[in-house]
């Protein structure tokens, strides 16, 4: 085991030594100089204080290296180099300074290292992704937002590969007129480049967060003509397939009914034929609404929005299906096309009633939240398993033998027609909570 000497111990034996030499030296002064104290102080002065200064300079001449050395490291740490360590060869205090120093050292280039790590590999991820990236901001004084970072795959989509930072936002996408459309409408959203066979569809995401201090905007480009291709097809298919099915139940029944009423006339047994007619009457009726409720689908106009009182708006929905109105409406009038969101509340109040819930328990919600209005339409039926709900506002879906599966998908392409969006979830103690939440 290393001999360990602190530096109290060590500057206390220097300066007895050097007391002790002077001691000693006046001693001897003394006898050769009797009689003479101020020459023997001089002389003893004159031999130890050069001694001392000599002894001194050479304990202290390594100790001042070292702070100037802690100096250097200090700075290089703060510049971003930990690749220096230091040495200390005397087994003091300060050998434990320095030997905290050196672990710090390396464990900041441990995080030095891993943070690079992390770097190269989100730096990988961001640069080889084929969704198109770019951070924007504004500098003060500038007119146009500038790019300050973008991917390979925003270099190919909008400048041919060329690099994008430092360029305004305005010059870059003036070659894509879509685009300028699809952020002057603000929020996310689909848009069409191209013309004719090369059309592409994209989806545009935008999120806003601060970065040192300075406003920055993500903008995401994701190529969704393969993928929505590829879905318009399963949903034909779908649709084909619903369609097929519903004309079938209606059109067999209609063929045996005009059979069975022909072979009555033949027979001269013309006493039921009116009951065969009503049926039929029915049948036509029930696959005339089935074809209406999928042309409506198809053909939702854009919102005609209208200032309206929630009071005027909710008594007319009063007029039409029962509910009870939970808490206060809000005071600010809604800005909202009323037949279509009429339309979509109608069709998730129906569901609420048709989902084994008491009448009394159907429930109604308007209330405003900051900067948007939600309206809740809550009831305590069955509610919904995990894959029901997923699947709820996919268009064509149902659980019911006679449903569409076309309420809730119309009650979302009203909500996004609006600008807002549908939830669903189940409530504790059963029940089922649909949610339409729309910009104020």
């Amino acid at each position: 085991m290393k001999f360990r000497l602190s530096l109290v111990t060590r500057w206390s034996a220097l300066v007895g030594t050097l007391l002790a030499v002077g001691i000693l030296i006046a001693l001897a002064l003394d006898h050769l100089l009797p009689g003479q104290p101020l020459a023997v102080l001089g002389i003893c002065l004159l031999c130890v204080v050069p001694i001392s200064i000599i002894t001194l300079r050479s304990q202290v001449q390594p100790i001042l290296s070292l702070f100037r050395a802690l100096e250097g490291t200090v700075t290089s740490y703060r510049d971003g180099d930990f690749s220096f360590s230091l040495h200390w060869p005397q087994n003091d205090e300060l050998s434990d300074l320095i030997a905290a120093h050196n672990a710090l050292g390396e464990v900041l280039r441990e995080q030095r290292l891993d943070l690079v790590q992390r770097e190269l590999l989100l730096d990988t991820m961001v640069q080889n992704t084929p969704v198109a990236m770019l951070l924007v901001t504004q500098p003060p004084g500038a007119s146009d937002r500038v790019i300050v970072y973008a991917n390979v795959a925003a270099r190919q989509l909008l400048f041919e590969g060329a690099k994008l930072e430092g360029h305004a936002l305005h010059d870059v996408l003036a070659r894509t007129p879509a685009l300028v459309e699809a952020l002057a409408r603000g929020g996310d959203g689909l848009f069409t480049a191209g013309d004719g066979e090369e059309e592409e569809v994209y989806h545009l995401a935008r999120r806003n967060f601060s970065l040192n201090g300075r406003r920055h905007e993500l903008l995401l480009l994701r190529q969704l003509t393969a993928e929505l291709r590829r879905q318009e097809v399963q949903t034909w298919k779908k649709v084909i397939r619903v369609i097929s099915h519903e004309l079938n139940n209606s059109l067999a029944p209609l063929a045996s009914l005009a059979h069975s009423g022909t072979e009555l006339v033949r027979r001269g047994q013309t006493e039921r034929l009116p009951q065969i007619l009503q049926t039929i009457g029915e049948r036509t009726r029930h696959l005339e609404s089935f074809i209406l409720g999928y042309a409506r689908f198809a053909k939702l106009p854009a919102p005609r929005v209208e200032t309206i009182a929630w009071t005027d708006f909710v008594a007319g929905l009063a007029d039409q299906v029962t509910f009870r109105l939970g808490g206060e409406l809000p005071e600010t009038p809604a800005h909202i096309d009323r037949a279509q969101l009429e339309q979509a509340l109608l069709n998730l109040l129906k569901n609420a009633h048709e989902s084994g819930s008491r009448p009394e328990d159907v429930e109604l919600h308007v209330r405003r939240v900051q900067d948007v209005v939600r309206i809740d339409v809550l009831d305590r039926g069955t509610g919904m398993n995990d894959a029901v709900l997923t699947n709820a506002l996919v268009p064509f879906y149902s659980t019911k033998r006679s449903g569409t599966g076309l309420g809730l998908a119309l009650a979302r392409e009203i909500a996004e027609a609006h600008g807002g969006r549908i939830t669903l979830g189940n409530r504790e103690g059963g029940g089922l909570a649909v949610t339409l939440i729309l910009p104020a």
